[in-house]
């Protein structure tokens, strides 16, 4: 069935429902730009942070897609309440839904931090995790209709012309929370679909990007962490269960060094207070320094390119390789 997205809403902040922008202009955001997609607030803050700051210092257009409003997420922050007592003296519920209303601008003061051009709301419900009462809510993430939400992240491909998109992986094995599984599946589809003018005909001009980029955690990188833990700290938040987690790391194609730029994820992950503790170790066992000088990279695979052969090494090293000379000319 092909369709085009529901219209959209946009509030008076920087988060905007479906696929309408605040800043209402059909121009792309810069010759090039980079779109990635998050299931929740503050997976932008854990994923792909420091590489997202140093395309926006090398002048390229950053655009961030929320799927939903995070609103399943419990305080995760316990130096928010006093000891013993519960957030703001709230019951269970009130305390939730408290939570849910401050992420907005969680979201907002972490997109900063990092410097996204744009924060985009799709506007569904978090899903919660699998088989629990909110992956039934009507308007979950889950639940959508596949095309409905493929529509509406056509639309801001199409509108801000996103040559390269970042997306969660096709194993997710490690971590297969509803709402991530969904994200890869409605990437996937719109990247194909968003250069098709037979596809939502209603949702701007056709554009096809040229490369689909998955998220991974190398397994050197946490093993590297681990061991710098160990260094430093005389602990680390691994487990057996994460260190004997089977490796992607031969399917990994690009490398990214951002050791200047971790001072990206520190900042946008403190700026989501109610879901980081930042007493962690997980987080913040490592300084910045110490964290560039253990494993300077964020790593990616290449899984759909338009502009070349995907590498069948990690020798890349440009998320635009291939297409800035394109933009230059």
């Amino acid at each position: 069935m092909r369709r085009g997205p529901q219209s959209s809403q946009c509030s008076t902040t920087n988060v905007c429902l479906g696929s309408t922008s605040l800043r209402q202009v059909a121009d792309p955001i810069s010759a090039l730009t980079v779109l990635t997609v998050h299931a929740h607030p503050d997976d932008e803050a854990s994923k792909g942070a420091p590489t997202l700051a140093k395309c926006k210092a090398e002048g390229i257009g950053t655009v961030l897609v929320c799927a939903t409003g995070g609103e399943e997420g419990d305080l995760q922050n316990p130096s928010l309440r006093e000891e013993g007592q519960p957030f703001h003296g709230l019951p269970p519920a009130e305390e939730r839904a408290l939570v849910a209303s401050m992420r907005d601008a969680e979201l907002a003061a972490s997109a900063a931090v990092i410097g996204f051009d744009e924060v985009v709301m799709l506007g569904y419900r978090d899903s919660g995790m699998a088989e629990t009462e909110s992956n039934q809510h009507p308007d979950c993430f889950h639940r959508a209709d596949l095309d409905e939400a493929v529509g509406r992240l056509v639309a801001v491909i199409r509108r801000v012309r996103s040559h390269v998109i970042i997306t969660y992986g096709d194993d997710q094995k490690g971590y297969p929370h509803p709402d991530h599984l969904k994200v890869h599946d409605v990437s996937v589809l719109a990247f194909d679909r968003a250069g098709d003018p037979a596809w939502y005909p209603d949702a701007g001009e056709p554009f096809a990007p040229s490369k689909l980029y998955y998220a991974v955690w190398a397994k050197a990188r946490i093993l590297a962490v681990h061991n710098a833990m160990l260094k430093y700290t005389g602990e680390s938040p691994f487990s057996d269960e994460w260190l004997q987690r089977e490796s992607q790391d031969h399917r990994i194609t690009t490398k990214i060094e951002v050791g200047a730029y971790q001072w990206a994820r520190t900042g946008a992950l403190r700026a989501h207070a109610t879901q980081i503790d930042p007493s962690a170790g997980w987080w913040f066992g490592l300084n910045d320094e110490q964290l560039a000088e253990t494993y300077p990279w964020e790593d990616w695979i290449l899984a759909r390119n338009r502009v070349g052969l995907i590498p069948d090494t990690d020798s890349e090293r440009d998320l635009f390789a291939g297409l800035r000379a394109e933009a230059d000319s």
